[in-house]
């Protein structure tokens, strides 16, 4: 089944799924209390079948040998998840993954070599979850496993932040990128440090901008009062002379933001509310 395989490709990729495959995708599952879920490339129907024994219900299970192309269905009535084995064939996969995680987050089982390919990179900031399941034995019967690792990948439209790793007989969680969301434009960037929010200092400055609670004037003593806001944080400018009062009551300093004069007279500090 994998290219190092050297048995001969079965047509349209047709391999069941082995029960010992269906095994570490069970507490993943359950996590996100899934309960029906649809196979739109079923086979012979083993996956469904051992994920029935689990207590899971099938609301639909097809197949492109019986008739029921998966990518001419745009719904599966109700189910919380799409879970199947898909073709292996890279254009034709592709074309699932971008179809089945708009219609409901979908687990595939692929290949654990396919996300270190250029060809993965526009699918994988929608992929939630990485679960490894090593190798598998998919010839029943047979003494071997394959010789490709494999892993159950999760695919959300709704999802941008990238995939995290489960690694094998454990509940490590390895981001696979070091990735967030941007408090300010929402879209996914790499941090340089832990406590990063924004993807950009111009998105930093927007949103201070935003979310600012003071008068143009400067400050005048720590204790003067605080314009209300809804806010979780309170901004205000300090006069340079009186920055190490406010430090000491717990204000942080930012940066002056760009077009306006009061980083040369003061300065803008943050603190949290109680």
């Amino acid at each position: 089944m994998g290219k190092r395989s050297t048995f001969e490709r079965r047509p349209a990729d047709f391999y069941p799924t082995p029960r010992a495959a269906v095994l570490p995708l069970l507490p993943h599952l359950r996590a996100e209390s899934i309960k029906t879920f649809a196979e739109p490339c079923a086979g012979e129907g083993d996956l469904t079948r051992h994920l029935e024994c689990f207590g899971l219900a099938c609301v639909f299970s097809g197949d492109i040998g019986t008739g029921q192309d998966a990518l001419g269905l745009d719904q599966y009535g109700a189910i919380d998840a799409i879970i199947t084995n898909p073709p292996y064939t890279r254009e034709l996969m592709h074309r699932l993954i971008a179809h089945f995680q708009r219609i409901a987050p979908t687990w595939l089982l692929l290949d654990s070599d396919w996300a270190s390919t250029r060809q993965a990179a526009p699918f994988l900031s929608c992929c939630s979850d990485i679960v490894a399941i090593g190798r598998v034995k998919w010839i029943e019967g047979s003494q071997h496993t394959g010789k490709d690792n494999h892993a159950w990948y999760r695919f959300d439209i709704r999802h941008k932040s990238g995939p995290v790793f489960h690694g094998r007989g454990h509940d490590e969680m390895i981001p696979l990128r070091r990735t967030r969301v941007c408090e300010q434009c929402r879209k996914p960037y790499e941090p340089r440090r832990s406590s990063s929010r924004f993807c950009s200092q111009a998105c930093k400055q927007r949103a201070y901008r935003k979310r600012l609670s003071v008068t143009s004037s400067v400050t005048p003593a720590p204790n003067a009062p605080i314009e209300p806001s809804d806010s979780a944080e309170v901004f205000r400018y300090v006069r340079h002379a009186d920055v190490p009062k406010f430090s000491a009551e717990g204000w942080e300093p930012l940066p002056a933001l760009d077009g306006t004069h009061h980083g040369e007279y003061s300065v803008l500090m943050r603190r949290g509310r109680p």
